[in-house]
């Protein structure tokens, strides 16, 4: 019997992972230490992981792009192949505005995606509440059929809009009857706003559904007792009450427009301001047929990125309480 309790008590003992598995979860100290080591290192590698990208950009800029092109990126001192600025050339911030107007492209996606961020809200803000807020039948029904178009690729949709973008005649099928000819929208703002808010419009309406939907009915009926409309109510109570979410489909719109450039590199048939070429265009643009200017291409990217960068360090509070509202509220 004493054997066989010997035996029983190194069985419970376990390896020595179990027991320091163990000792951390009924020490207190050892387990906050353990959560503070775990939060650092996974803080560390998205640090590393999302600035490198900015650190090679910044690399590239104030390098000599002959510099660039020979490759030697060793440390002098210790040899280890690290990329580091070859020389030192701010001046390329300024010459990716001489060698191509480059603040044009950049104002170019500026509107593009302020214009599309203002439709798509108005739209998602009615939507949402009709979703969020209505009881009539095949509601369910219609918001999954919003989200499964969403999942669509925009590529589907490339051929039919930039034919009906050129102008061409609406001729019906086998019949060979013309119905009408649609104006030339190619190398407009508006062949490119009425597709990027198509393609950006079902995520808002699902954020402002799911905000919407949480609002407690007796502060709207409270406001329709006074005499609000339900527009009065949805702008006057429950807006101003989903205004994270409201953010974060503003920013998330913003920002993916900004960046676009599928359907710009389409409908903007040249790289060029005047066709509302957008900020991606315009980083191309440095390199041609023969040359590619690295460190000017580099530069562009940075100056581009700093609207957004300013944007979300301005909304940054909305935008994550906008993202966990959702699991947080009752």
């Amino acid at each position: 019997m004493a054997t066989t309790t010997e035996r029983d008590d190194d069985t419970s003992e376990g390896g020595p992972l179990e027991s320091w598995t163990n000792g951390v979860l009924k020490d207190e100290a050892k387990r906050q230490r353990l959560y503070r080591a775990l939060f650092w290192t996974a803080c560390g590698f998205f640090l590393v992981t999302t600035l490198f990208p900015f650190y090679w950009l910044l690399v590239l800029a104030l390098t000599p792009n002959n510099r660039i092109l020979t490759g030697d990126w060793s440390l002098p001192v210790i040899g280890v192949e690290f990329p580091h600025p070859q020389g030192f050339n701010p001046v390329a911030f300024v010459e990716v505005f001489q060698v191509v107007p480059f603040h044009y492209f950049v104002f170019n996606s500026f509107v593009l995606a302020t214009t599309t961020t203002i439709i798509v809200l108005v739209i998602a803000t009615l939507a949402g509440y009709v979703f969020g807020r209505l009881e009539f039948p095949g509601r369910g029904a219609l918001m999954l059929g919003i989200l499964v178009i969403s999942y669509f690729p925009p590529a589907a949709f490339l051929i039919p809009l930039f034919d009906a973008f050129l102008g061409n005649p609406v001729v019906v099928p086998f019949l060979g009857i013309e119905l009408f000819s649609p104006p030339r929208l190619v190398n407009t703002p508006g062949s490119m706003i009425m597709p990027f808010s198509a393609l950006f419009l079902p995520l808002a309406i699902f954020i402002l559904t799911t905000f919407y939907a949480q609002i407690p009915d007796g502060l709207e009926d409270a406001a329709r007792v006074e005499g609000t409309t339900r527009l009065g109510a949805l702008v006057r109570v429950i807006m101003p009450l989903s205004a994270p979410g409201i953010a974060t489909a503003a920013v998330l719109t913003f920002i993916s427009v900004y960046n676009e450039y599928f359907f710009s590199s389409i409908m903007a048939l040249e790289n060029n301001p005047e066709n509302w070429s957008p900020l991606v265009g315009g980083i191309l643009s440095y390199q041609t047929q023969y040359t590619t200017d690295f460190n000017l291409m580099a530069a562009a990217s940075i100056v581009g990125v700093l609207p957004v960068v300013i944007l979300v360090i301005i909304a940054q509070e909305r935008i994550v309480s906008g993202l966990t509202a959702g699991a947080l509220k009752e």
